[in-house]
Order: structure tokens, then C-alpha cells, then sequence
């Protein structure tokens, strides 16, 4: 098991120590209020830790303290690692960016996009033209989530049982294919829209690599790069450090909630947001990324792969506010304000 420790004085790369310190202050202030549970905070340049902080409690009740081998739900960032996977396998010649989703998964052979009315008075009309591999990526394909309540097509994840994400009980290739049965919010590479969109492409995965996406990534992605802890479910062995997870109250406190079920392998294995890992984990990968797909010698992207990903694809070369996905003007029933944050993927 490897854990994250401080390597050189902030000093030493230019970092300011004094305002590193305001920072866990600013933190350690929700902590003491009992408006956070605990947290860590670690702080690298050029590759190297140059603070590293952790304050409060992984398990409230159990007074167990935040260390720095604390396993975390990491929820949505959980999505690059399921980009990374995507284009490892793109510049094998196995998948390509511009391939209709259709080509890998069926169900989305003929994409219909939202018109207009609600509920039962839905009207669609066929997209003008199929979902792509890059649609996916960029959160451009229509696709949308549940808890948004500001669209007609996110009521229809609802009442299709789709509020968390998954059917219940139910694994990726049966969600995804129910994805695929409700209509598009928008034409495919319009607008941007977050999404379960990052499960479409886990499954993708799936189907090009033949493994199921907890073994592919374990295989190609945290074993190479020693990311030790990372994956999808938690073992004997880390119980003991996993992190619980806590909701506000209306008082302005906090209160265990649900989180993903990490004991035992789980049947819904989330591209979008089912990963546990250690901020060394993290760490880790990120590095991956800053040395443009090289570390410690294993290179699982070529460098220009990795510009690629930090470009902007967005349509047009926009910025969110011109092109994220609105509510419908003519239904001010679903209006709303959307956010991501709530997102359980």
C-alpha cells in the first residue's frame, strides 16, 4: 500500500507556504463548525508534494481521523480515467472518436431527439444525424440525468427508473440500453449537456476490449501506473479506511448518507462515477496526465494523445455559456436551475 507524503518544502518550487496554511485554516473553519466531516489536502508542482494536510474524521461516529491512505468515493472523476481507457484504445486502432456509438452498441441505431410537449405528449422527430464516440467524450450526444427537474426529457429518466443512473438491480449493458430507449434533449454535437454519458462509453469499452470495465481499467490503467487502491470495490483489507459519506442537514450540519456499494463487486460498474481511490491514487494518474501519457517509465498515451484531450471540442469552439443545454422556453413548467453537483455518477 502507498500513501501520499510531503517531498519538498513549498518553498523549494515557488510555492507560498504562509497562504497554503490560510488554506487548510479556510477548511479546517467548515471541520470545526461540524459542517464538514474531515479532509485532505495535498498541494504538488512539477510532480512533487509540496504540502500535505489532513484534518477531522473519515468516520464521525467512529472517531477514526482522516489519514493519508483514506479511501475516498471519487464519484465523477471516475470519468477521465473511463477517457483515458477510451482513447488508450482509440490509438490501437480499436475504436475511433468519429465511430457512431450504434457501430458498438445497437440499441442507439436510430436516435430520436426531443420536439416539444412533456409526458405522455412527447414529441420527437429523428436525429439528423447518429451519436458519435466523440459526442460521448465531449457530453454533446443529448443525453442527460435524472435529477436535473428543468426538461421534459429528464422526467422520462425518471419515470423509466433511471434516477440515480441505473435501473435498479441492474447491470451497465441493461442501463445503457435503457439510455438508449429515451429520447435525445438535443441533436447530437449541438449543445452540451452533462450526462450519463460517460456510461455509454464505459460500456463501449466493454464491448471493444471484451473485458468488463473493472478489469480493463485494474489491467491497463492502475496497475501500470501503481495506482495500488483504485477501482470499483473495496476489499477486507481497506474497509477499514474508506471514508463515509455525509449530506448536510438543514441546520448546517452533516449526517451519514448512503454511498456507493463498494463491499462485494458491484453489478452497475460506473464509467461516470462508481470508482474508489487514495489521493496517491490520484496523484498518480494526474501525473500521468501532466507528463502528457508517461510515468516512471510506463507510457499509456502518446503525448499528442493527451494535448487532444486538453483542447476544447465544444461546438464552434465555445464556452459553456454559449452552447450548455437550456430548458425548453415553451414549457416554463420545467424550468429550473440543473446542477451537476448532485450527481450520485
Amino acid at each position: 500500500m502507498a500513501q501520499l507524503r510531503q517531498e519538498v518544502d513549498p518553498a523549494e518550487v515557488g510555492l507560498d507556504g504562509k497562504a497554503l496554511d490560510r488554506l487548510d485554516q479556510h477548511v479546517a473553519h467548515y471541520v470545526d463548525e461540524g459542517r464538514l466531516p474531515g479532509f485532505l489536502v495535498a498541494v504538488a508542482r512539477g510532480g512533487r508534494i509540496a504540502h500535505l494536510t489532513t484534518h477531522g474524521h473519515r468516520d464521525v461516529a467512529a472517531g477514526l481521523p482522516v489519514e493519508p491512505d483514506t479511501l475516498w468515493r471519487i464519484y465523477s472523476m471516475t470519468k477521465p480515467v473511463t477517457s483515458v481507457a477510451a482513447l488508450m484504445l482509440t490509438e490501437e486502432g480499436r475504436l475511433s472518436l468519429d465511430d457512431p456509438v450504434a457501430a458498438h452498441l445497437p440499441a442507439f441505431a436510430d436516435p430520436r431527439v426531443y420536439v416539444g410537449g412533456s409526458g405522455q405528449d412527447i414529441e420527437t422527430r429523428p436525429a439528423g444525424r447518429p451519436l458519435l464516440v466523440r459526442d460521448l467524450m465531449t457530453h454533446t450526444a443529448g443525453l442527460t440525468f435524472a435529477f436535473y427537474h428543468c426538461h421534459p426529457v429528464d422526467a422520462l429518466y425518471r419515470e423509466a427508473g433511471l434516477e440515480s443512473a441505473v435501473l435498479p438491480g441492474s447491470d451497465l449493458a441493461t442501463t445503457v440500453e435503457a439510455y438508449a430507449r429515451l429520447p435525445l434533449q438535443f441533436e447530437p454535437g449541438t449543445q452540451w449537456n452533462y450526462s450519463v454519458a460517460t456510461n455509454v462509453l464505459g460500456r463501449i469499452i466493454e464491448v471493444v476490449s471484451g473485458r468488463p470495465l473493472d478489469a480493463f481499467l485494474a489491467e491497463r490503467v492502475f496497475r501500470p501506473l501503481g495506482m495500488s487502491d483504485a477501482g470499483f470495490q473495496v476489499t477486507g483489507d481497506q474497509a477499514g479506511r474508506l471514508a463515509e459519506l455525509y449530506g448536510g442537514t438543514d441546520d448546517d450540519g452533516i449526517e451519514p448518507i448512503p454511498g456507493l456499494p463498494l463491499f462485494g463487486r458491484p453489478r452497475f460498474l460506473s464509467g461516470s462515477g462508481g470508482m474508489v481511490a487514495t489521493a496517491y491514487d490520484i496523484h498518480r494518474f494526474m501525473e500521468l496526465l501532466r507528463r502528457r501519457g508517461e510515468l516512471d517509465g510506463t507510457r499509456l498515451l502518446k503525448p499528442e494523445t493527451v494535448d487532444l484531450m486538453t483542447r476544447n471540442h465544444l461546438p464552434g469552439g465555445a464556452d459553456l455559456r454559449a452552447v450548455g443545454s437550456r430548458p425548453p422556453t415553451t414549457n416554463p413548467a420545467t424550468t429550473g436551475s440543473a446542477s451537476a453537483s448532485a450527481s450520485p455518477w
